[in-house]
C-alpha cells in the first residue's frame, strides 16, 4: 500500500509537479531526496517535521527547534506516528 505524503494530507499544491509550484515553489519537503524513503514517504514527505523552510499554517516554518511544537499538532506528524508506531523514524 503506497502511503500517503504530507503535500498529499494538506493539498498545499506544493509537491513536486503541484499547481502551487510556479507561485510558491517546491516545498522543501518534497525536494529533500536525502531523506526519501523515511517513514514510507517520497523524499521527505512522511518526515516533514525535520525540514527548514516547509510552508504550513499559512506561514513559512523555520528549523526542526522552533518548528516542532507545531509540527506534533500537525494532522500530518499524528497520522505518520500512528500509521508507523515503533517503527517511525523521527
Amino acid at each position: 500500500m503506497r502511503k500517503t505524503n504530507c503535500w498529499e494530507m494538506k493539498n498545499c499544491g506544493r509537491g513536486l509537479g503541484g499547481d502551487k509550484v510556479e507561485e510558491f515553489g517546491v516545498c522543501p519537503a518534497a525536494d529533500a531526496s536525502a531523506h526519501d524513503g523515511l517513514n514510507g514517504g517520497l523524499n521527505a514527505g512522511r518526515y516533514c517535521w525535520r525540514v527548514a523552510g516547509t510552508f504550513c499554517g499559512g506561514e513559512i516554518q523555520g528549523v526542526f527547534a522552533t518548528k516542532v511544537d507545531n509540527c506534533t499538532q500537525c494532522k500530518v506528524f499524528k497520522k505518520v506516528v500512528r500509521e508507523e508506531g515503533r517503527a517511525l523514524q523521527l
